[in-house]
């Protein structure tokens, strides 16, 4: 776990297949903040790394409808349609049976992670390690 995660106590995580139905499967919050998404196979690796929910400059939270929960399932990626069908298409391409999705409220009462902040921050930890960003991110 990358450390910049270890001060957030909303937290879970779930496993998700090309079988499954991401609706059903993601117990993703309303809240804002980050998630990670690892291909688990004989070794787990971080693939991508997502946030949701922006801080205005009078500190309060502007938050998406849905939150994680929305942006994971509905979020646009690959084919530009929800996770929910891009996700297992890509899966299927790549070979990858099983995606574990951890994922963090940043930005809440107890704790002020501005969500593009830390997802930020989990990159740079990343691509200093790594030499590049997880391959499902594009870009930064």
């Amino acid at each position: 776990m990358y450390k910049e995660l270890k001060k957030f106590k909303v937290s879970d995580s779930f496993t998700f297949t090309a079988d499954d139905s991401l609706e059903q499967v993601c117990n993703a919050s309303e809240g804002s903040g980050v998630f990670l998404v690892y291909a688990v196979g004989d070794e787990k690796e971080l693939i991508m790394v997502g946030s949701t929910g922006t801080v205005q400059n009078d500190g309060s939270l502007k938050i998406k409808n849905g939150g994680l929960n929305d942006k994971i399932v509905e979020g646009h990626q690959f084919a530009k349609t929800g996770r929910k069908y891009s996700w297992p298409a890509q899966m299927l391409k790549e070979n990858i049976n099983t995606l574990e999705v951890v994922w963090y409220e940043t930005f809440s009462a107890d704790a002020k992670g501005i969500p593009t902040a830390v997802e930020g921050q989990v990159l740079q930890n990343f691509l200093d390690e790594n030499g590049k960003l997880p391959r499902w991110n594009v870009a930064f």
